[in-house]
């Protein structure tokens, strides 16, 4: 393992006026690396001028960024993964220095995007990306700068431990997620965002895909932490049935009637929902938790990039 294989992973829709330029840096940088570009039902000729540029090509008919990285990180095998976008907004010259903070001990290391014109890093997208970064940290426990960003680097670990279920751009957010739930270590090293080539167009819908990774982010808060999720629920309902019921039961003890019988019905409809919340909370906690020792076992089988470089050193 004294020269682990780099590979770098390039999903492309549409890119042939940068791809060219993506695979020539990035094998300029890493000139022991492999370049991977996989494209994704392209309708120009992206494929063969990644081709032309020296990138191992390959094709994934069902469009989706989600369902490209699913296949890269199924069907790339190497010690060190390097994840960018092929639109030519990142910077290859900072691939160094995220493998070496990979190499320090972290799973995977984060490019932190610093935009380097007006144009680069639109207002709604910045703000979008801080909205959905603190969202994320409150629910999670660890914050994190940028679970947007397109440029990642990984540990054979991580990638091989990653049970990819997203189809489009809420990607990174499970990326991030999976981390976190592992509780992996995770290094962040900021790199410039440059704007798209005049040509070039963005794929990445503000509202509709913001809308995505937000429903994304509720649905993995809802499997992997179900009883923080139900429980928020059943002490809703629980609350809300409380504050319903608290004026019939007044009445009731000073009259002896019950005038509202649909509200007494509502009551105890909130009643039941609220216990039948928390069972499927504790019911689901122990699913998420084997399920979690699953991917922890996968994990486990593949040594890190630091004790390699142990290894190597021995």
């Amino acid at each position: 393992m004294g020269h682990p294989r780099i590979a770098v992973l390039v999903p492309c829709y549409n890119e042939a006026i940068t791809i060219e330029r993506v695979v020539a840096d990035f094998r300029k940088a890493l000139p022991e690396a492999v370049v991977h570009v996989f494209d994704n039902d392209s309708e120009d000729d992206t494929a063969e001028r990644a081709r032309a540029a020296g990138a191992r090509v390959g094709h994934v008919r069902l469009r989706g960024k989600g369902h490209v990285v699913r296949r890269l990180f199924a069907d790339v095998d190497a010690d060190i993964y390097v994840l960018v976008d092929g639109d030519d907004t990142y910077s290859a010259a900072c691939a160094p220095r995220l493998i070496e903070r990979l190499r320090d001990g972290h799973d995977m290391v984060v490019g932190v995007r610093e935009a380097t014109g007006t144009l680069a890093y639109r207002a709604g997208h910045v703000f979008g990306n801080r909205l959905l970064t603190g969202f994320l940290g409150w629910l999670f426990g660890r914050p994190c700068r940028d679970i947007l960003s397109g440029y990642r680097a990984f540990s054979r670990r991580f990638v091989k431990s990653f049970p990819a279920q997203s189809g489009g751009f809420e990607i990174e957010t499970e990326l991030t997620v999976h981390a976190l739930e592992l509780h992996m270590s995770i290094g962040e090293v900021a790199t410039p965002y440059k704007e798209r080539p005049e040509g070039s167009v963005s794929k990445l819908s503000t509202w509709r895909d913001g809308f995505r990774i937000m429903r994304t982010m509720l649905k993995l808060f809802s499997t992997e932490r179900p009883i923080a999720f139900y429980g928020m629920l059943s002490l809703f309902t629980a609350l809300l049935g409380f504050l319903l019921g608290v004026p019939l039961l007044l009445t009731y003890l000073d009259t002896g009637l019950v005038p509202r019988i649909p509200t007494a019905i509502l009551v105890t409809a909130l009643a039941v929902v609220s216990m039948l919340a928390m069972v499927a909370g504790l019911v689901l906690d122990a699913v998420t938790r084997g399920r979690r020792e699953l991917k922890a076992l996968a994990y486990l089988r593949w040594p890190s990039p630091a004790m390699e470089q142990l290894d190597a050193g021995d």
